[in-house]
């Protein structure tokens, strides 16, 4: 990309991106610790029973709507979108940028967020609707939005944000991560001169175009067939990254107390991120953390509850927790795995490497060479499934505003251009783009579920009362909810 236009758009967003996320880290953490309180913990005494609702979620049983997803479909789905480049790249650049400390915000943030995850997508199951045509359900932030504070304006422009953050700009960074991994593990110019003309040079990235061809020929499918794919390759893909990160940990047992001691020690070692108020009083251990711990679990966000929404369930909560499951499986597990391997290499240390690119030298001092290689080839399956199901989340708003068939045609159009627009973007301008546009929309969501909050805690409170009369599967009746029934737009429940 042209360096001129480059600085010009790092300085646009950088505009934007350093007062929103001033505030923002605040809000995120504040309302954490608020559905934490406001639901007694439910990320810690429900955790056990979220991983039993998950593993009996299979398959449909006979009285299950064929038109909808199984939980675990949707919450491998889910998983699709949050394990990709943020586990891999997003962990790299928070320890490269804010040290190991920003480790400990990662965590932080995701075991408050949890709390969040479970209200959202529970809320999407409460409000889900079915599609006109092929009778899947559909449902999300734009629905909650849209039926249970009755603003049709308000759900419009959050599934606008949420169209151009997953659509367009979450996926750009996907595919920029694939561009700069094989750039680093086999020499491929993520640009290559054509033609120089009038004095300017013509340059196309065949690596994007062949990105554009895999993406475009994955999009037409729809959600179904997007969760079909998700199911079989997120288990594998995470099994074999988690693999070559476990048997690291194991060869370099002896510094890991030394490791989560630093991560500990340097999460409180002050140096403010920002001015401002609040920029005053946050790390940028913590700025770093909580940036890349919300792109990569999405707790709170907004983006999950679409992929929750489309599940078969006989109670809203159901799928709560088992998106809340999601988040600890992403942050706890697979990007602490990251980060284990980043730091006993120590090459964090190094100028010069950020992203993918330091997770890839982090891999080859304890692998070898193939290290790089593996984790190009592993980022490609990461990065393809993410972007499948960030179109997913997309489309489904799309639908929302207008279900128009050409309308959907000219969004997979900008979804392809987008594409293309990673592979040659610089990682810093795409990585700016995407905190600032997940900003927006997680502070539209996060206002919509306060809002909502009487209705979520009614949900948790039937399920949990279920569950003591010895309900071992409760079952949500809305005609129980006169007051609640008044605000669901469909005969679902």
């Amino acid at each position: 990309m042209n360096e001129k236009l480059n600085d010009t758009l790092m300085a646009w967003v950088s505009f934007f991106n350093d007062p929103l996320w001033d505030f923002l880290v605040v809000f995120l953490l504040a309302v954490g610790i608020f559905y934490t309180v406001a639901t007694k913990a439910v990320q810690i005494r429900m955790f056990f029973h979220s991983i039993k609702v998950m593993r009996g979620s299979r398959t449909k049983g006979e009285e299950k709507d064929s038109h909808g997803l199984t939980p675990f479909q949707a919450f491998v789905t889910g998983l699709a979108s949050r394990v990709g480049v943020g586990n891999i790249a997003g962990v790299a650049i928070a320890i490269a940028i804010g040290g190991p400390g920003a480790v400990f915000w990662m965590w932080f943030t995701a075991l408050l967020g949890m709390s969040s995850a479970f209200i959202e997508s529970s809320l999407a199951q409460l409000f889900k609707v079915r599609d006109s045509n092929s009778k899947q359900f559909r449902g999300g932030p734009a629905y909650y939005i849209t039926q249970g504070l009755r603003s049709k304006t308000f759900g419009v422009i959050f599934a606008l944000a949420l169209i151009f953050t997953y659509g367009f700009v979450f996926n750009s960074v996907q595919i920029n991560a694939i561009a700069n991994a094989s750039s680093h593990a086999w020499g491929w110019d993520k640009a290559n001169l054509i033609a120089h003309l009038g004095g300017v040079d013509l340059e196309i990235s065949w690596v994007g175009l062949a990105l554009v061809v895999l993406v475009a020929l994955a999009i037409f499918g729809g959600i179904k067939r997007i969760a079909k794919f998700a199911e079989m390759f997120v288990p594998l893909k995470a099994g074999l990254y988690l693999a070559v990160a476990l048997y690291i940990a194991i060869s370099n047992y002896e510094l890991l107390p030394g490791i989560f001691k630093l991560i500990f020690t340097e999460a409180f070692q002050f140096n403010a991120a920002a001015g401002g108020f609040f920029g005053a009083m946050i790390s940028m251990a913590m700025m770093q953390g909580i940036k890349r711990g919300l792109f990569s679990n999405e707790a709170g966000m907004g983006s999950a509850p679409n992929a929750a929404a489309a599940s078969d369930v006989k109670h809203p909560v159901n799928q709560g927790l088992v998106q809340m499951l999601g988040v600890f499986v992403d942050t706890f597990i697979v990007c602490t795995s990251t980060a284990i391997i980043i730091l006993v290499s120590g090459v964090y240390h190094d100028a010069g490497f950020v992203g993918v690119e330091l997770t890839q030298r982090a891999l080859e001092t304890q692998v070898g060479h193939w290290g790089a290689d593996f984790l190009a080839v592993l980022l490609f399956l990461f990065c393809y499934s993410a972007v499948l199901g960030n179109y997913a989340y997309a489309e489904s708003n799309v639908q929302f505003i207008n279900n128009n068939p050409k309308v959907m045609f000219i969004f997979r159009i900008f979804v392809l251009v987008m594409v293309y627009f990673g592979a040659i973007g610089s990682v810093p301008l795409v990585w700016s783009m995407a905190d600032l546009f997940m900003g927006i929309m997680a502070t539209i969501n996060l206002i919509a579920i306060l809002l909502l909050t009487p209705m979520a805690r009614t949900l948790l409170k039937d399920y949990t009362s279920q569950l003591k009369r010895g309900i071992k599967e409760p079952e949500f009746k809305i005609d129980n909810y006169p007051e609640l029934k008044k605000k669901v737009d469909s005969d679902i429940w």
